[in-house]
C-alpha cells in the first residue's frame, strides 16, 4: 500500500482492490457489533486538519479512526491559529513536534496534500480528503465500494456521472479509479461545466442525458457547487433541471437493478427529485455507512503496519 494517498490514479488495481477488500473486511468485522471497535491503531495518533467546513467528511474519518481505537485530533481553520493567519508549513511543524502519525487534510486549494506529503515538514502518513477542484480519492472509493457490494466486479461496468464535473474534485477521482477498475465511465454535462481537458481522462463524455443513461449500470448525480461559481455556467436552475436532472421518467430508462448515487450534500429538485434520492434503487444512505468502513480500510493499511492482520484487530 502506498505510503500517502494524495490521488485516486496512484492507485494500481492492485492497490485499489487491496483497499476495497480490506474495507469488506472491516464491515464484517463490526457489523451487529455492540462494540463496534477494533484494537489495531490503539497508540497512534490521527489528525483531522480541515480547512473547509465539512460534516461528512470530517465525521466520518473521525469514527473511522475512533473505530480502530486510535486518539483524533480535530483541527479547523476556524477558532485555531489557522485564522490567525498561521502557515501551511507552521500547522504541518507543529503537528510533528505533537507526534502525530496520520494527517487527513482538507483545504480550499488544489494540491495542498501533496505539499504537506512531499515538504519534508512532517513524517506523517497524509490522507487527501479534498483538495480545491481537484481529487477527493476516498469518495471515490467509498463509491467504488458501493457499487461493487450491489453489481459485483466493476470491470465491462457502465457508469454514468452527470453534473457540475468542472467543479467537482468527486468525478475527477472517480473517473481514475473506476477506469483503473475496468469500468466504463461516460461523464454528462452542459459544455460550460466540463473542464478544459476532459478529453484526456479515460472516459467518455456526452451531452444527451437520457442516452447515457440507456443500460447504465449506475449514476452517479453531482451537486452543482454554486459557492465556486462566480459566472453564469446555465441559464437558470429550472434548465438544468430539466436537462440534467434525475428523475423518475430517467430512471426508469435503466435497467431494473441499476443504481443511484450522490456524494452528498444533495439539492433535492435540482440534480435529483425526491422521488428518486428516496427509492429503492437509490444508495445514498448506504454510501454514508460505507465511507466509514472505506476509511478504516484505508487508516489501517497505512498506519497498522504489514505485521496485523484485520483478523487479528478483531
Amino acid at each position: 500500500m502506498i505510503r500517502h494517498l494524495l490521488s485516486a490514479g496512484d492507485l494500481s488495481r492492485d492497490d485499489a482492490t487491496l483497499v476495497l477488500d480490506t474495507a469488506d473486511e472491516m464491515a464484517r468485522l463490526t457489523e451487529g457489533r455492540a462494540v463496534k471497535k477494533l484494537p489495531t491503531l490503539r497508540g497512534r495518533t490521527v489528525v483531522n486538519l480541515f480547512f473547509e467546513d465539512s460534516t461528512r467528511t470530517r465525521t466520518s474519518f473521525e469514527l473511522a479512526a475512533k473505530r480502530l481505537s486510535a486518539d483524533v485530533i480535530n483541527f479547523s481553520a476556524k477558532g485555531s491559529s489557522l485564522s490567525k493567519g498561521e502557515s501551511l508549513k507552521d500547522t504541518a511543524l507543529t503537528l510533528e513536534a505533537m507526534g502525530a502519525d496520520g494527517v487527513v487534510v482538507r483545504h480550499s486549494s488544489s494540491g495542498a496534500p501533496y505539499r504537506l506529503a512531499t515538504s519534508g515538514w512532517i513524517n506523517a502518513c497524509v490522507v487527501n480528503a479534498g483538495d480545491g477542484t481537484h481529487e477527493h480519492p476516498t469518495q471515490a472509493l467509498l463509491d467504488a465500494f458501493t457499487m461493487r457490494r450491489h453489481l459485483g466486479d466493476l470491470a465491462g461496468k457502465r457508469i454514468v456521472i452527470v453534473g457540475d464535473v468542472l467543479h467537482s474534485r468527486v468525478a475527477r477521482s472517480n473517473v481514475l479509479l473506476l477506469a483503473t477498475l475496468g469500468a466504463d465511465v461516460t461523464l454528462v454535462a452542459p459544455p460550460t461545466l466540463l473542464p478544459n481537458g476532459v478529453e484526456r481522462w479515460p472516459c467518455a463524455t456526452s451531452y444527451d442525458l437520457d442516452d447515457a443513461l440507456t443500460g447504465a449500470d449506475a449514476a452517479m448525480m453531482l451537486r452543482v457547487q454554486n459557492e465556486r461559481m462566480n459566472d453564469a455556467f446555465f441559464p437558470s436552475a429550472r434548465e438544468y433541471s430539466r436537462r440534467y436532472g434525475l428523475d423518475a421518467r430517467r430512471q426508469a430508462l435503466m435497467p431494473p437493478e441499476a443504481l443511484v448515487l450522490h456524494p452528498g450534500p444533495m439539492n433535492r429538485g435540482m440534480e435529483i427529485t425526491a422521488e428518486v434520492a428516496d427509492s429503492a434503487r437509490s444508495v445514498i444512505v448506504e454510501q454514508v455507512t460505507n465511507g466509514v468502513y472505506v476509511r478504516m480500510a484505508v487508516l489501517y493499511l497505512m498506519l497498522a503496519g504489514t505485521n496485523t492482520t484485520t483478523e487479528e484487530a478483531a
